[in-house]
Order: structure tokens, then sequence, then C-alpha cells
């Protein structure tokens, strides 16, 4: 479906039992995703080297890194896209906005969207989704197959773990910028699985990170991206959050930072992140 070789799979045409110069055609598919979660499924199933270009969240695998970048969100522009000359794009679900994508369909180019997974449920799905859409079902059978084997090794450290600390999640873009996570986010559900507590109760979605807030949630450890400690100066920075003074976490230096894809992306990755966090705060 997704690949264009000329009669042979194997790529290799012949003209006639005695020709000298076998045309070989070798032509692969030019994928362009969009989000970091369907870049390293896309990868995960074989495809890394079918992908000519990607947006700045596809930080996984790092090469994607080097690859050309169509931008973030509302950044990505359809002709960007058309001037690469890809055969497909996918891409996480609102990820562009719909003139973009009004303009990329009208040009006759393939999109197919998957919804981004906020739990390892929708860690499953989307590899289901992907691997089927891909034609390589078996492909994404096994990498299921490899998550419930991380699954199973954290189910089992825990169960040898009675205690249960506390965190907050912190999403800092700068001292001016600085959010604490609460219920039904990637965060919740990434906690829960390390079998920590979410004290990022009583709202939803990202908000504003008060003194009064950190004081009243005092947590026993705070977590942020690496990319979000960067953001505020490096771990001196942080002790420049306001109200930070005056929690567990600070006075005893519990604070944890760990990549972002890997952190939030659940992608193939989920249960040795998951995995990761519950030994950081427990070691």
């Amino acid at each position: 479906m997704i690949r264009k070789v000329s009669l042979f799979l194997l790529g290799i045409i012949v003209f006639g039992c005695t020709s000298k110069n076998p045309e070989v055609s070798t032509e692969k598919v030019k994928i362009i995703t969009a989000g970091g979660t369907i870049t390293e499924v896309v990868s995960e199933l074989g495809f890394a080297e079918d992908i000519i270009a990607t947006d700045i969240t596809s930080t996984y695998p790092a090469k994607m890194k080097d690859l050309p970048s169509i931008g973030y969100r509302n950044q990505i522009k359809a002709e960007g896209i058309l001037a690469l000359g890809p055969d497909l794009v996918l891409a996480e679900e609102g990820y562009m906005s719909e003139d973009v994508v009004k303009q990329l369909e009208a040009a006759g180019l393939q999109i197919r969207f998957f919804e981004k997974p906020k739990d390892i449920a929708g860690t499953y799905r989307i590899v289901t989704e992907i691997a089927d859409y891909l034609e390589v079902s078996d492909k994404g059978k096994a990498i299921n197959a490899a998550i419930e084997s991380d699954m199973k090794e954290l189910g089992n450290y825990l169960q040898d773990q009675p205690a249960k600390p506390n965190m907050a999640f912190v999403m800092a873009r700068g001292q001016e910028m600085i959010f604490v996570a609460g219920e039904e986010t990637f965060a919740e559900s990434m906690l829960n699985m390390a079998g920590i507590e979410h004290v990022g109760k009583g709202f939803k979605d990202f908000i504003p990170l008060t003194p009064e807030a950190l004081v009243s949630m005092n947590p026993d450890y705070l977590l942020f991206f690496d990319s979000g400690i960067q953001s505020i100066g490096g771990m001196d920075g942080v002790k420049n959050i306001r109200g930070i003074e005056n929690t567990t976490a600070f006075r005893e230096n519990q604070i944890i930072s760990l990549d972002g894809q890997y952190l939030s992306g659940f992608g193939p990755r989920v249960g040795k992140a998951a995995l990761e966090l519950a030994k950081a705060v427990r070691n």
C-alpha cells in the first residue's frame, strides 16, 4: 500500500534475459511525521529511513533531530510540507490547523491522523493502528508484546515497594511561564503507573503554579522535563520558583527531571519510563 516498487518487491526489473543494464528500482515511500509519538512508533515499526522530515517534538530516535523540520503546530505551513515532496503525512489529531490540512488534501497528499495517547491503553491502540495502516501488523503485535513485558516488570517491582510517595509535575517554559499538572493529564497517568500519588487534584489540565498551590500540595518530589529545567536556568533556577522553599521536595533535594518525549509520549518506551520514574523516588 505504501511502498512504491515497480513490478518486483525485490526492486529488480530485468528487461530481457541478455540485458547488460538491468533497471533497478528501490524507490521508497517518503513519509513526514508530525508528533513525537507518531515518529517514535513509525521508527520502531521499521520505517525510520522512510521519514524525510518531521516536527520539532520528534526527538527520538535522536537521528530524527537531523532531519528537516516542518515546525510546530500553528507554525506548520502547507507550502513547507509540499516543497519536501512527501507521499504520506502521519500526524497527531489536531496537530495541524484545518486550513493546512485542507491545502494538503487539495494537493492530493495522503494524510492519516492518530489520537495521541495519554495512558497505556492509548499506547497499545496507537501502535496497533499505525502498524495496521502501514501493513506491518505483526511488527505492531511484537512491539505491544514488548510493552506488556515492560509493564509486567514494573508491576513486579511495585509489588515489593509498599511506600507510595507523592509528586507534582511542573511544566516550565521560562521563569514567567510555570504550570502544574492537574487531573486528566499525561502526568497523572504516568505517576499512577509508577505507583506515585499525584498531588495535582481538584483541577484539570495545567494551571499556573502559585506559591499558595505549592504550599498546599507540599509534594515529596517535583518532576520536570529536562527542557523545562533548562528553560529556568538549570537546577539553580529551581530555587527561584516562588514558594518552592516551603516544600519537602526542595528541602530534601528531591527534584527529578526526565526527557520530555520519554516521559510524556506514551510510545513504545512507556513501560521503561514508568519503571525509571518508580525507581527514582524509591532508590
